[in-house]
């Protein structure tokens, strides 16, 4: 039986650990984060393990309601140590869960523990985290896990006071208009206000829109984003556009719809013109428990996977933004696992179309193998854009080892079995985890 968390966890043969040991300090190039910006420019210290671990991290509060804790010990007035030994307590039940992976990683990782967590170790482990976070801040833990880059989530009205160079490490903003498709008045009289004019029309919107984008350039931003639930349809008008914007607050649901999907055909070009990269983020189905939502809002736990994904649409979508030569460079990720394949034959239809990594619910060890495997089959893996975070934890930068861990083992398979170039090897995961997002996000 092998040591708890040794060396070469999740790494099952020499082959596996020879390429393991090439690529595992390279750089991190962090493309998609919800990382709160000022609390990088703050250097920001945590007084306790639970601050760092539990104070944002869905994934953790999901885990804690399936094991029954009471929301009290999860978001509730719970203390800090109360929260943290009812975390610990449900540890031994998640067997192959990727948080029981992440949290021994980063226990290892940032604070030298490599005893299981669990309600037995938690009072020592934790004084022993408190004691060493004493010691660190954001950008220590920035510099321990090498991170070169940066990208946070940013709506268009955002100050961006913050981004810029901090030593070694570059941040930078990405452009996230979601709310401003949704014309909502209380939104429209923000974007006003942070270009300086009025919005009153359709034109006044896009002229918002691209202002706003600009000052985003000068900061340094070549990615964007937008998460969406329904794919956009191919047919709406500017003409039909116009008409929906001149309703003001009586649009009905349709119109709304039909906004959003003129809205998408506009932000396309919009990224094509200023060289943007457009990640495109399909098929969450946001805060299904109303009540949970009323009381605690959005991103707590109580987001799902929509059950198919519409691929027929979104390559009508994709064609109608190519043919009218506004189709910028793209990254597509499915919440749903099961549309990656499909996901993989419309990317390939279409220039500089890639398939993101494995997202939000699928970066487990078996998702990630999934989905690598999927890749290499239905698209390209050495052009795979590797890992991201997708995380507002400053701890949580060891995901980054954990697929690199799953992607050696998985090539090296291949190699050990005869089926792949063992001299192509490490070129192959070099460029999927640092030079493949640095050159195709223009980093």
């Amino acid at each position: 039986m092998k040591k708890f968390f040794e060396e070469n966890v999740l790494l099952h043969s020499a082959t596996a650990e020879k390429f393991y040991a090439h690529i595992k300090d390279l750089p991190i190039v962090d493309y998609h984060s919800h990382l709160p910006d000022g609390e990088i420019a703050a250097d920001k210290k945590f007084a306790t393990l639970t601050e760092l671990w539990l104070g944002k991290d869905h994934y953790k509060w999901r885990a804690m309601r399936l094991c029954g804790i009471p929301e009290k010990y999860i978001t509730g007035d719970a203390s800090d140590e109360e929260k943290f030994s009812a975390f610990a307590a449900a540890m031994p039940k998640l067997c192959g869960n990727p948080l029981y992976y992440w949290a021994h990683f980063e226990l290892k990782m940032l604070f030298g523990i490599e005893e299981p967590l669990n309600e037995k170790t938690a009072p020592k482990i934790y004084r022993a985290a408190n004691e060493k976070l004493k010691s660190l801040s954001v950008r220590t833990l920035l510099r321990r896990f090498n991170v070169e880059y940066i990208a946070t989530t940013d709506d268009p009205v955002s100050s961006l006071e913050h981004h810029g160079r901090y030593g070694d490490l570059k941040l930078c903003p990405t452009f996230r208009p979601d709310r401003a498709l949704k014309l909502d008045g209380t939104y429209l009289a923000q974007l006003a206000e942070a270009c300086g004019r009025e919005i009153s029309s359709l034109s006044d919107w896009k002229e918002a829109l691209e202002e706003r984008l600009r000052y985003f350039v000068s900061k340094g931003c070549t990615i964007a984003d937008i998460s969406v639930e329904e794919i956009p349809e191919s047919d709406v008008s500017e003409a039909e556009a116009e008409a929906i914007f001149a309703c003001g607050g009586e649009r009905t649901a349709e119109q709304s719809r039909r906004f959003f999907s003129y809205g998408m055909q506009f932000l396309g070009g919009l990224f094509g013109k200023y060289r943007i990269v457009w990640q495109l983020h399909i098929g969450a189905y946001r805060n299904i428990n109303s009540a949970a939502f009323v009381s605690l809002g959005a991103d707590a736990g109580y987001d799902v996977m929509h059950g198919a994904i519409d691929t027929d649409q979104l390559a009508a979508f994709l064609n109608k933004l190519y043919t009218s030569g506004n189709l910028p460079k793209m990254i597509l990720y499915t919440l749903n696992a099961n549309a990656v394949p499909a996901l993989c034959t419309v990317a390939s239809c279409f220039p500089d179309v890639r398939i993101g990594a494995a997202w939000w619910f699928n970066d487990t060890l078996k998702g990630i193998r999934d989905h690598l495997e999927t890749l290499a089959e239905y698209s390209v893996l050495g052009t795979s854009l590797g890992m991201l975070t997708d995380s507002r934890s400053f701890s949580s930068y060891c995901r980054f080892d954990f697929f690199r861990r799953i992607l050696c083992d998985f090539v090296a398979e291949k190699t050990d079995a005869g089926e792949y170039d063992a001299e192509s090897a490490e070129e192959l995961l070099h460029d999927i985890c640092y030079r493949n997002p640095k050159t195709f996000m223009d980093l």
